[in-house]
């Protein structure tokens, strides 16, 4: 009798406590929004989240390039490879982005500022590994995301989605709390692990997970969507997309995991959710789709 008694005393505690917290959350939440209509809410969220995330883009650009210990690379050590680069930027009509080296660790080339302030860093191991005109495959799939935006848009977007998300919580965090209280309060009160609380509170929490999902992936769909638009571009601008195409299968079979002297290759097939998450499409079909366009089979990407 006295363990009951004290555990309904305890049931009682924990239950106050959470609603109470959730109490002041939800007061807490009236007296922020509260004088704000939606409308005046709405552009207020928008605008704090584009310039924060611009912010972010142009300050993280400087920080990336230091934090990969990018090297500027001039035009006497690399006079071809310049040239080239200047050609590509004068059929495009782009700003000239600065070049830089640096060990990235595996073979890749990124796409960093944006089009009046671009920046592309090559790895040191490309230059051996691919031959000049997939080399300029490269570049010109990198300088086509310079041309586009795509990393200020990928910033936004992601900043809308973590905004979205911050929301979504804050708005929950005091009907999750209060659930919480419920189900633990009446857990110990009635001595039965499973109550309507708690499962509501697992729906709701299920809830908030899909919706992190479903924003992830359509950030993510919206990431491979340009690399195909980037592919395209460099093989409208190089005039040959087979270049491109071997220049991203010699990439993924350096990628592989090395033996001493050996590369084991790699053969696993990708989950569908690991597919849903991608940031890029798998090397098979942007090769299969650059081949097709070679053969005069053009496919539109928006």
């Amino acid at each position: 009798m006295g363990r009951r008694t004290l555990a309904v005393l305890l049931g009682v505690v924990v239950l106050g406590g959470y609603l109470g917290v959730a109490y002041l959350l939800y007061r807490g939440l009236v007296f922020v929004v509260g004088g704000l209509d939606p409308i005046t809410l709405l552009v207020a969220l928008l605008v704090g989240t584009f310039v924060s995330g611009y912010l972010s883009y142009r300050f993280g650009t400087r920080g990336l390039l230091r934090s990969l210990d990018a090297r500027p690379l001039g035009r006497d050590r690399a006079p071809r490879l310049h040239g080239r680069i200047d050609a590509l930027c004068e059929s495009m009509e782009l700003d000239r982005p600065a070049v830089f080296v640096a060990s990235l660790g595996a073979p890749n080339a990124l796409a960093i500022g944006s089009s009046r302030r671009g920046a592309l860093v090559l790895d040191v191991g490309l230059f051996e590994l691919l031959s000049a005109d997939e080399l300029t495959g490269i570049v010109a799939h990198e300088l086509a995301h310079i041309e586009r935006d795509d990393g200020l848009v990928r910033t936004l977007v992601y900043a809308s989605v973590q905004t979205a998300l911050g929301v979504a919580l804050i708005v929950a965090a005091p009907v999750i709390l209060a659930l919480t209280g419920l189900g633990y309060g009446l857990t110990l009160i009635t001595g039965r692990r499973d109550n309507l609380a708690l499962r509501l509170r697992a729906a709701l929490g299920a809830a908030v997970g899909l919706v992190v999902f479903v924003l992830t992936a359509l950030a993510r769909a919206r990431s491979r969507r340009r690399e195909f638009a980037a592919d395209d571009r460099a093989a409208t601008i190089t005039g040959d997309p087979l270049a491109l195409a071997r220049a991203l299968r010699r990439i993924e079979r350096a990628s592989q995991p090395r033996i001493g002297p050996f590369r084991i290759p790699v053969e696993r097939e990708e989950s569908a959710v690991e597919r849903v998450l991608s940031t890029h499409p798998a090397t098979d079909e942007r090769v299969e789709r650059l081949a097709e366009r070679a053969n005069g089979h053009r496919i539109p990407v928006e």
